[in-house]
């Protein structure tokens, strides 16, 4: 999902019929942790990039400018900063067993445009990005995150062909 195949396309025909919502955008699941994992909301919430640098943020642009010019991966952790040594799956997480790491860039500015409460149409700019896989991304996360299930085919349906290469950083 780096690129996007319907940059040409109408945006009101990307996503689910807005209905009765309009541009406003119904939030599914948890109002206050976005329906992230615990630690990895613990762990945005006390670092100090959200608190400090991402707190000057206040715009829906500022915030996708940020993501141009800061984001280089979508993992929720910075590599090499989280033990893992001999622990399989996810069991680092259990029952908030583990610290995680350094939490990455990326899901710092996810949880950031959540506190923006986006948007149908910003969510569509950023879906359909022409600048950066990376900004793309985050909006099809924010998606996953924030909508309801059923709708997710709607959401990513002439996308899931896309062959545009992700860089790597």
């Amino acid at each position: 999902i780096c690129g996007s195949t319907q940059q040409g396309q109408a945006v009101n025909k990307i996503g689910p019929n807005p209905g009765k919502h309009g541009n406003n955008l119904p939030l599914w699941g948890n109002e206050k942790t976005m329906n992230l994992n615990p630690m990895v909301l613990t762990n945005v919430l006390s670092s100090p990039y959200f608190k400090v640098q991402l707190y000057e943020l206040k715009t829906y642009h500022e915030v996708v400018d940020e993501i141009y010019f800061k984001v280089t991966h979508v993992e929720p952790w910075e590599k090499g900063s989280r033990k893992t040594a001999g622990q399989t799956g996810m069991c680092g997480g259990v029952r908030g067993v583990g610290t995680g790491g350094i939490v990455s860039t990326a899901f710092c500015l996810l949880y950031k445009l959540f506190t923006l409460k986006m948007t149908r149409k910003q969510v569509m700019g950023l879906i359909t990005h022409n600048d950066s896989p990376y900004i793309r991304a985050l909006g099809f996360m924010y998606i996953r995150y924030t909508q309801p299930p059923a709708d997710l085919v709607d959401w990513y349906d002439g996308f899931l062909d896309d062959e545009e290469v992700c860089p790597h950083g």
